[in-house]
């Protein structure tokens, strides 16, 4: 509500600032601190099941990759086995298990969570509609920059006034959010056709075109069911993954000691540096297959939302690290006396009598790994919905129980195809996995640029760890990324591709997003001027409750005097609606609404802001409606609350000058001092009573009203260039842009609006 009570007696005050800033700050706890230790243990076996499907299948693919021309020397082996360890110690233990899980914007991850937690700190998106309101939200929970801390108020102040800055930050976000989708298109890929691979063991007869269709065919079954959601996500895939794990674990042991026990000596990071000596630029070069060890860790951060911080750091160091690290010592026994067998490490390492339950639980564990990526794909492009950074599609939840879990039909199905062409092209996982790192090392940069930004605004670290997590994290990803950039026409090529077709379409949605608000807002209507413009239109009101949406959060949007001028008919009780999604992961139910009166009181002309959760889910027409009619109520009833209370403290202002006039003239008094104060107590009662019975009508009349129906207008904006502007902004605009609007969902679609309730007014903006 826009009514703010003080705690303390004192009078009543309207907080009224539809163009305030948001600077109000609360305090926070890192997310799950206050979780009991039986629900984090729960939670950290159920994380098993949902993030851990990537990582945990990397040693299906990782030897084959890193040696696509064979082994040339034993002791390279130690080399690269070393190098997998200490890249699953530092990357995903060190940053991310240990760092980077505790930038979560209450609870959620990802690089579109580090964007909205900036954004709540610096104002840094380019649509103005921050209202004082929002910051005091309960789950807002963010620290203002200490007065003490001048680094912090100066990174503060300099993205806030550079342009600049915000475009180097909201495309960071954006390409994050590209190379994430990317992912989840090679995932299943690479995931499917290294496990299904493992059946020429037994068949030997296979080609690898039928096991190409194969995994089609598999493809094909993962894309198809994603209608249905990942309802028991948690308990259903958890025991599959665990069982998975104590397999490759089991199988890592048995090999070392079957094979060689000695390549436990590549714990000395020693082995790293013969490696690179004795292969040079061969063995720069192999580093794109050693960092997909690593695939996945991005996952732990953004599927956070789901469990808590110290879930996940325990089931990362107690149950996927030592599983994952055993495996891979194992391969390195085995293939210390079979080099030969690297081109299919995992399957010729397995004994004969385990083979078949292990390839079963391969493809199970494969299939988990799709579904989760596909997943956090899925949520993410979400959340970019929701911050205005790509077209309407239409979302769909599908759980009630577990938070969260989207799907997107138009998304599936383009993802889906992709992921089949992939397939289909490349044949092995040596191409795909060229693309499959450059998605997953990109993403890991942008995370420590944006982190890095975290630290210096948010956390306020001291310089020098700053300097330390810079240098350290972000050279060791610029040594694997220069790695895998040098098989840019191996495959390396796609993942850029695809991400210069998806940034381009979010940065033009979002641009001409940006331009129309600000045009919208240099053509309001003042608020002041309304009863001017209804008694020069002769509008007549009509029954009903008439909802204008718009998309601005102050003054009176440009379409309004196109309709009235069409339609000079406004409905007795009229709101201009905004639907707002604030930087933060849900707003409660309770802090949902923000109401203004517009006008006169007897106009019965509302603004309303519904505030919403990047994270949270638009109620159903009708149970929206209720609500909003319920809170309106509500409204109307502090509004009278306060008009009384004022009056009241204007009464007792009289009372107070009467008794003082009484003493300076008791001998001219007429009435006593006691006659002053019951006629004023008795006026008081009258003005309370007339209030009450007012309320009472309005809300009757609001019943009444919405009895009679209710009608969502919609303003049908078709945006152009000016005359005057460019040819490539002509394009964006006129072409690329109205071509996303008109074949994406529409926007009462996406709202789930009764087409019988409808009514769209057509406008043209040029921008």
């Amino acid at each position: 509500m826009s009514l703010e009570v003080e705690e303390t007696p004192s009078p009543l005050k309207r907080h009224d600032s539809l163009f305030g800033d948001a600077e109000k700050v609360s305090h926070s706890n890192h997310h799950g601190s206050r979780v009991s230790w039986m629900r984090t243990l729960s939670l950290a076996f159920q994380s098993i099941g949902i993030i851990y499907g990537d990582i945990g299948t990397s040693p299906l693919y990782v030897y084959s990759s890193t040696f696509p021309n064979g082994i040339k020397n034993n002791d390279d082996l130690l080399g690269v086995l070393s190098l997998i360890i200490y890249s699953l110690i530092i990357i995903p233990m060190f940053k991310y298990v240990f760092i980077v899980l505790y930038a979560n914007d209450n609870g959620d991850g990802g690089t579109f969570a580090l964007y909205s937690l900036i954004s709540r700190y610096a104002k840094i998106r380019m649509i103005p509609d921050q209202q004082a309101e929002d910051a005091m939200v309960s789950s807002y929970q963010i620290e203002a920059p200490s007065s003490q801390l001048k680094r912090a108020q100066w990174v503060k102040q300099k993205l806030e006034s550079s342009k600049a800055a915000k475009i180097i930050l909201f495309t960071l976000t954006i390409l994050g959010t590209s190379m994430v989708i990317g992912d989840g298109t090679l995932t299943p890929a690479i995931s499917v056709l290294s496990a299904v691979s493992g059946i020429r063991e037994k068949a030997p007869g296979l080609t690898q075109s039928q096991v190409v269709l194969i995994s089609v065919a598999v493809l094909f079954m993962i894309f198809s069911v994603q209608r249905f959601g990942t309802d028991k996500v948690g308990y259903t895939f958890a025991p599959v993954i665990t069982v998975w794990f104590i397999l490759i674990a089991g199988i890592g042991v048995y090999n070392l000691v079957t094979h060689d026990i000695g390549v436990l000596r590549a714990f000395n990071p020693m082995y790293i540096v013969q490696y690179f000596t004795r292969n040079g630029k061969d063995g720069w070069i192999s580093l794109g297959g050693v960092v997909l060890c690593v695939t996945g860790t991005e996952g732990m951060f953004a599927d956070l939302g789901h469990f808590n911080v110290r879930a996940v750091q325990i089931s990362f160091n107690a149950i996927l690290f030592p599983a994952v690290g055993l495996c891979y010592m194992g391969q390195a026994a085995y293939l210390r006396k079979f080099p030969n067998d690297v081109a299919n490490t995992f399957y010729k390492s397995i004994p004969e009598t385990m083979f078949w339950p292990t390839f079963i639980v391969a493809i199970l564990a494969a299939i988990i790994a799709s579904q989760a990526m596909l997943s956090g794909a899925f949520a993410i492009l979400s959340k970019a919905q929701s911050l205005g950074c790509m077209p309407r599609v239409r979302v769909i939840h599908t759980s009630r129980k577990y938070e969260g879990q989207v799907y997107i039909p138009e998304v599936n199905f383009m993802m889906g195809l992709a992921s089949i062409i992939v397939t289909i092209a490349f044949k092995t996982t040596n191409h795909i996995g060229n693309a499959y790192g450059i998605c997953v090392v990109t993403t890991f940069s942008i995370t420590t640029h944006l982190m890095t930004m975290v630290m210096l605004l948010i956390w306020k670290t001291h310089v020098i760890f700053i300097i330390m997590f810079y240098v350290v994290f972000g050279s060791i990803e610029l040594i694997y990324l220069s790695s895998i950039l040098s098989k840019f026409i191996d495959g390396g090529y796609l993942p850029f591709c695809f991400a210069l077709v998806m940034m381009s379409l979010m940065a033009t949605w979002h641009y001409v997003q940006v331009r129309r608000y600000w045009y919208e807002l240099d053509h309001i209507v003042p608020t002041n001027e309304m009863t001017t413009l209804l008694e020069k239109n002769d509008v007549r009101r009509i029954p009903g409750v008439g909802l204008l949406y718009t998309e601005l959060v102050q003054g009176i949007p440009p379409v309004f005097p196109r309709l009235i001028k069409k339609i000079p008919s406004v409905h007795s009780i009229f709101m201009f609606m905004s639907i707002k999604h604030l930087p933060i992961l849900h707003v409660v139910p309770a802090e949902r609404f923000i109401f203004r009166q517009v006008g006169p009181k007897e106009h019965r002309l509302f603004r309303c802001v519904a505030r919403y959760g990047y994270s949270d889910t638009l109620e159903d027409p009708k149970e929206f409606t209720v609500f909003l009619m319920d809170r309106l109520k509500m409204f109307i009833h502090e509004e009278s609350a306060l008009t009384q209370n004022e009056l009241e403290i204007n009464n007792g202002s009289e009372v107070s000058e009467a008794q003082t006039r009484s003493g300076r003239f008791i001998q001219t008094a007429v009435h006593s001092e006691e006659a002053i104060e019951t006629r004023v107590n008795s006026h008081s009662r009258r003005i309370s009573l007339h209030l009450s019975q007012t309320i009472e009508e309005e809300k009757k009349l609001i019943d009444k009203e919405v009895e009679c129906g209710i009608v969502y207008l919609m303003g049908e904006a078709n945006v152009t260039a000016k005359s005057n502007s460019s040819i490539f902004k002509k394009i964006v605009v006129n072409y690329v842009y109205t071509f996303l609007r008109k074949n994406m969902t529409e926007g009462h679609k996406a709202l789930a609006i009764p087409k019988d309730q409808l009514l769209k007014v057509g406008i043209t903006y040029e921008i």
